[in-house]
């Protein structure tokens, strides 16, 4: 790791390997979803925007509820711990643009990897859904640097206050 990094910074990588363990996991390996460790004889891709969230959206009674949460806000939620450690990690993420992008590019790297070894299927939906988690995370991420900015400035005004009385 970089000499100057901060605590927080090394706890913030330490928890992102661990989830890019957890990711891969179960994007590649994991039984419950599939993958195991054949591949798949008749592959499977997505290259229309929109198709598969429309088709999960419509027929979500059809599909069943766990497939719908799975796929949609599964894809969402997935990607929102990338969005929020990429900016503690990384100065050069705490700018918005390179957060999505680099969601975006980490999306896209996993529905390659999939292409390419046959297992899950490259679907341009999951590269829109995980880049809008990377968002959500990266929102989520200036909430809580507003509120520890917010609860220090009220401490430091309290102890300022305390040491003219």
């Amino acid at each position: 790791m970089i000499k100057n990094t901060t605590k927080r910074q090394k706890l913030g990588w330490v928890i992102f390997i661990f989830y890019l363990i957890f990711l891969a996991y179960f994007l590649f390996f994991s039984d419950y979803f599939g993958r195991g460790s054949h591949a798949q004889a008749e592959y499977a891709y997505n290259l229309t925007p929109f198709k598969e969230i429309r088709r999960f959206i419509v027929y979500r009674h059809v599909v069943g509820w766990e497939s719908f949460l799975l796929n949609i806000v599964g894809n969402i939620v997935g990607f929102m711990p990338c969005g929020f450690f990429l900016p503690v990690i990384s100065r050069r993420s705490r700018r918005w643009f390179n957060t999505v992008l680099l969601s975006f590019l980490f999306s896209l790297c996993i529905e390659t990897i999939q292409l390419v070894f046959k297992v899950g299927s490259f679907d341009v939906d999951d590269m829109i859904l995980n880049t809008l988690g990377g968002i959500l995370g990266y929102i989520l991420y200036k909430i809580i640097q507003h509120i520890r900015v917010r609860v220090r400035r009220k401490k430091r005004a309290k102890a300022e206050t305390s040491v003219l009385h």
